[in-house]
């Protein structure tokens, strides 16, 4: 694990300087889309906090639905491999 650095990330002409072992770039990633998110969200909006907090909402909406299809997906892989084990089982006891 590499050692924390401190990166510089500009986000709706807000300043951070934010200590991390992630790499430079992908901080800066990071800041550039939630600066492109909070844009798209907030024209017309004036106020940078209520842009900010539209924006994490945003972000936690998508997080939450990609958690719930994961869940789905993880259920639907193991109901999958439950019944691929009954069916093995089944051929084994009739060899």
């Amino acid at each position: 694990m590499s050692e924390p650095v401190r990166v510089e990330v500009t986000v709706l002409g807000e300043r951070l300087s934010i200590q991390t072992t992630e790499s430079s770039e992908y901080l800066r990633s990071l800041a550039a889309h939630v600066e492109e998110r909070a844009t798209a969200l907030g024209a017309g909006t004036r106020s940078l906090t209520s842009v900010l907090l539209l924006t994490a909402l945003d972000l936690a909406d998508e997080l939450f639905r990609l958690r719930d299809e994961r869940t789905r997906v993880d259920g639907d892989v193991r109901a999958r491999l439950g019944a691929l084990v009954t069916e093995l089982g089944r051929a084994s006891e009739r060899t």
